[in-house]
């Protein structure tokens, strides 16, 4: 097959690209770094000719063209998989809507539950000597999109890492039906939560000590996982490997250091697997062409019964607040959106069931509003409107600033002890009287 050919055959403008939405359609910009840019453009001039046009995306890093203009809402839908601080503003401005899931059901989801999708576009790296086009930092779930997409439209930008992959990482020139080489930005970088704090320090302490070598790891998002990281890289531990959601630079960190072999593996042995990557230029040009990252599905990088079958699983997330009954929110503040499930519900369960597996849920015992206040991050019950993220089944190490406990097989009293004894001293007596009006209360040592 001539490739090139066919690729001059479907090359064409991003204006010209996107004159086949039409009202009422559903369009994919798929995931994160592989949002359209030319696209998105084009597709925002066409605004006054449209209306409920519904588009898909999530993890999003730049405010999309389609949601600039005053009056976007009246043309364009947003819904987001994942909130960042971008969606969150699109939901603000009464456009966009989050739509709930556990990351690792999100293909099935394209394949058995959505609508057909009309048109996707997304940014690709530009074509190799076979006709494919690689996704770059995100596999996730883009596959499983284009499986179910009418059209296809792929926006070239020659800054997109080329990541190897499983499966479900390119898409050939023959199954494209448009190609748009756009203005080639820079991919977009996830800023660093800048220097750790004096919490982040002692949280991340007691994590690592309970580290042991050739361990599995799995980090989430922000301030402590990134502390974690960096204190990874500067200890003695050893033959770690890597098998996560999504890629951060504090594994660029770890492998630049020696920590990061894979030897002890059992799956993917000596691979770095990710479902999709976001961070600094750093990390983009580790991952460029690297044989030691493997990007996957992210219904087998979250699945259960995957990071069930790896030895001494490490998984580390943060919290927005639990209760003392032992549930976890990570994903709103009462009724205001802040991002979703993803995958941590997964990772704390397939953790537990690894052999020598350990879910940690870390966060600070306080935290300070907008308007000065200081709040305990363990409260009595979870704020009206709240989201379990992980019900209380499924927490295993939970770690502040003062101390860290294990919740599995305690009672109601036993864990209501435990979550106090490692919330701020300030507001101890006042969840111990909590405690007791819910009938939770039964201090072991009077």
């Amino acid at each position: 097959m001539d490739f090139e050919a066919l690729y001059k055959q479907k090359l064409t403008t991003a204006e010209e690209a996107v004159k086949v939405v039409k009202s009422g359609d559903w369009v994919d910009y798929t995931w994160c770094t592989n949002h359209p840019v030319a696209l998105d453009q084009a597709l925002a001039a066409r605004k006054d000719e449209l209306h409920d046009v519904k588009i898909r995306g999530g993890v999003t890093m730049w405010m999309p063209e389609i949601g600039k203009a005053e009056d976007a809402g009246d043309h364009f839908t947003w819904n987001s998989w994942h909130c960042s601080g971008v969606d969150r503003k699109l939901i603000s401005k009464g456009m966009g809507y989050f739509a709930p899931m556990r990351y690792s059901e999100l293909p099935r989801f394209y394949r058995e539950n959505l609508a057909p999708v009309d048109v996707v576009m997304l940014q690709t790296t530009p074509m190799d000597a076979h006709g494919n086009f690689n996704f770059g930092l995100a596999c996730s779930h883009i596959d499983a999109i284009l499986s179910r997409a009418k059209h296809v439209i792929v926006e070239v930008n020659t800054n997109m890492p080329w990541v190897n992959g499983v499966n479900g990482t390119e898409i050939n020139v023959k199954d494209v039906d448009a190609i748009v080489e756009g203005s080639n930005p820079a991919i977009a970088e996830l800023g660093g939560s800048g220097a750790p704090t004096d919490v982040d320090v002692a949280v991340a302490n007691q994590v690592v000590s309970m580290i042991p070598n050739g361990a599995c790891l799995q980090l989430g998002i922000g301030g402590m996982p990134n502390t974690i990281g960096a204190m990874i890289a500067q200890s003695d531990l050893k033959d770690l490997s890597v098998h996560t959601e999504m890629y951060v630079d504090s594994f660029v960190d770890m492998a630049e250091a020696g920590k990061i072999t894979g030897k002890f593996k059992p799956l993917n042995n000596g691979r770095q697997v990710f479902a999709f990557a976001a961070g600094s230029k750093k990390l983009y040009d580790y991952m460029d062409h690297n044989p030691e990252v493997m990007a996957a599905p992210v219904d087998y990088t979250n699945s259960v019964p995957v990071i069930a079958q790896i030895p001494n699983f490490i998984s580390i997330n943060n919290a927005i607040d639990m209760d003392l009954f032992g549930q976890i929110n990570a994903e709103s503040a009462g009724l205001r959106h802040i991002s979703g499930t993803g995958g941590q519900l997964d990772f704390a369960m397939g953790a537990y069931l690894s052999e020598g597996g350990k879910s940690f849920i870390c966060m600070s015992s306080t935290v300070t509003g907008k308007d000065g206040v200081t709040k305990s991050r363990i409260v009595p019950t979870l704020t009206n409107g709240s989201i379990v993220t992980d019900p209380r089944s499924c927490g295993h190490y939970i770690v502040t600033e003062y101390g860290m406990v294990n919740l599995k097989g305690l009672s109601t009293w036993e864990r209501a002890e435990q979550l106090i004894g490692i919330a701020h001293p300030d507001f101890r007596e006042q969840l111990i009287q909590d405690a007791e009006k819910m009938h939770i209360w039964r201090r072991s040592n009077k």
